[in-house]
């Protein structure tokens, strides 16, 4: 190839690649839309209850539960125990409310099996002491063997 037939192929390339920046497909890239979470709504507990998983959280917590155990016929504690174990970064505050958001019924399973065996009027007890004291009373009441 001569230089002339070089030129004017290297003058048809050039040609054919403005050619064919011109038939690119554009990208259009839309605005950004911004969309929030609607604010969780949570079921309004009774107080006994909200104040009981508070007690159960700091327990749980302490890892003292043996007691709690004796009252826990159908595995509610398993259920609960799970939910904590996954959310323990929420403040105490904030996960009473989301642990009773999903578990205000095996809350509540514990308690009717606390009312029927100790005979505790358990709407009544509606502070962490309540709850504390019934706990301790009835950790000094456990049956000790020396054998």
């Amino acid at each position: 190839m001569t230089e002339k037939e070089n030129n004017s192929t290297d003058k048809d390339n050039e040609k054919e690649q403005e050619k064919d920046k011109k038939e690119e497909i554009k990208v259009v890239m839309p605005d950004a839309e911004w969309t929030t979470m609607p604010q969780a709504e949570f079921a309004e507990q009774p107080e006994h209850l909200t104040v009981f998983a508070d007690f159960y959280i700091a327990k749980f917590n302490q890892r003292d539960l043996e007691i709690m155990n004796l009252y826990d016929d159908n595995s509610n504690m398993v259920d609960i125990n799970h939910y904590l174990l996954d959310n323990i970064h929420f403040s105490r505050k904030e996960l009473v409310k989301h642990v009773l958001q999903y578990h205000a019924q095996n809350f509540q399973s514990i308690i009717d099996q606390i009312a029927d065996k100790d005979n505790v009027d358990a709407t009544k007890m509606t502070s962490y002491d309540d709850w504390d004291n019934w706990y301790e009373d009835r950790r000094n009441n456990i049956p000790t063997s020396l054998s």
